[in-house]
């Protein structure tokens, strides 16, 4: 929404009963946590350019306010799961910017030891379960976690993210189906970002409006303005709540945009520079800062200096990064199970390594 500000211009702010219920201190918080994140993606995108980081690399970049809303929903003892756009999710769950940065570099320091990558993020003591690469191949999982915390009579709830590319897959139908069959406290959550890969939602998709979905399963579906952080945050406790109390599943459609390719070797070829530019008039944290602005809660010096703290963090998780070790082939056989692997090289696994090479 737009509205007129003492002394400045009109710009999009929060809603605003979700915003009087989010609060001064909340807000001030959400707004530095998609600061922090827009900067350490912009900081990963010119490391990947420059080839400090290798292999895949999606960007949160646009969608920042999905998951600060709506992690901040949710309570320690909750579950947390995503698909492979997960550096923001992990960043506000407790992971560091340093471990996050390190696991991108391939580093041993990284939060998944370096094996993961971009894709794979991994924080067990924060219950952040990935960063997973298949399409909707996490969603089962998380299916798993509320049946888990129903059969042990938990006090936990999970909450799943996955992109409107994932709501044509057999494994997202097949979940949902369980989970309100037997009543698990799952929220699940579609970034409906407009594109799966360079496909429009509309050409893919017999219906956009996805949340119409939820009625399939027998629960309860929400539209949230991926845009609006007060929003999503209001959409999420309300479904978060109730499966907390009911043991129900809900289905949310967070309407957002990526403003960068599905990946950084993505030419967006499929839409419009124009189209970019209009969609970032209403970019989630200029909406926050106009709300805080609009309200008295912080100062522009303030919102600044949450920015600046915010790409001198990403600048030093870069050079903690490239001063990590990468990991020892020798412990290629660790983290796969809970006991070890027993491995070593050899000239069939590292025919290069002079340690290995058959002499003659």
């Amino acid at each position: 929404m737009v509205a007129e500000r003492s002394g400045q211009e009109a710009g999009p702010v929060c809603e605003p009963k979700c915003t009087d219920e989010v609060g001064r201190d909340k807000l001030r918080e959400f707004t530095q946590q998609m600061q922090q994140i827009r900067r350490f993606e912009e900081r990963a995108a010119r490391e990947y350019a420059s080839g400090n980081i290798a292999g895949f690399c999606h960007l949160y970049i646009g969608q920042e306010a999905v998951a600060v809303g709506s992690v901040g929903a949710s309570e320690k003892c909750d579950h947390i799961i995503t698909a492979y756009r997960d550096h923001g999710h992990a960043l506000i769950r407790g992971c560091t910017a340093r471990g996050v940065m390190a696991e991108l570099f391939g580093r041993v320091t990284g939060v998944a030891k370096g094996r993961g990558g971009s894709m794979h993020l991994f924080s067990v003591e924060n219950r952040f379960h990935g960063g997973h690469g298949i399409v909707g191949g996490h969603i089962p999982l998380a299916t798993g976690f509320g049946f888990a915390a129903k059969y042990q009579n938990l006090d936990e709830v999970t909450i799943c993210y996955f992109g409107d590319g994932a709501i044509n897959q057999g494994a997202f139908y097949e979940s949902l189906n369980l989970a309100s069959l037997w009543d698990l406290p799952v929220v699940y959550i579609c970034e409906n970002n407009g594109y799966a890969m360079g496909t429009s939602l509309e050409r893919a998709g017999a219906i956009s409006d996805l949340h119409i979905k939820a009625a399939g399963f027998g629960m309860e579906g929400f539209v949230a303005d991926g845009h609006d952080v007060c929003h999503m945050h209001h959409v999420t406790k309300k479904a978060v709540d109730a499966a907390r109390k009911n043991r129900r599943p809900s289905f949310i459609e967070a309407r957002c945009y990526r403003y960068r390719g599905h990946s950084m070797s993505d030419p967006q070829k499929y839409r419009s520079k124009d189209e970019v530019k209009e969609k970032k008039q209403g970019d989630a944290i200029v909406m926050a800062r106009n709300t805080l602005l609009q309200r008295g809660w912080a100062t522009e010096d303030e919102i600044q200096a949450w920015d600046k703290e915010a790409k001198d963090v990403a600048v030093a998780a870069v050079e903690f990064a490239l001063n990590s070790p990468e990991p020892d082939v020798k412990d290629v056989g660790a983290y796969v199970y809970k006991d070890p692997l027993s491995w070593r090289p050899d000239r069939a696994t590292t025919p290069h390594d002079p340690a290995t090479r058959e002499k003659h």
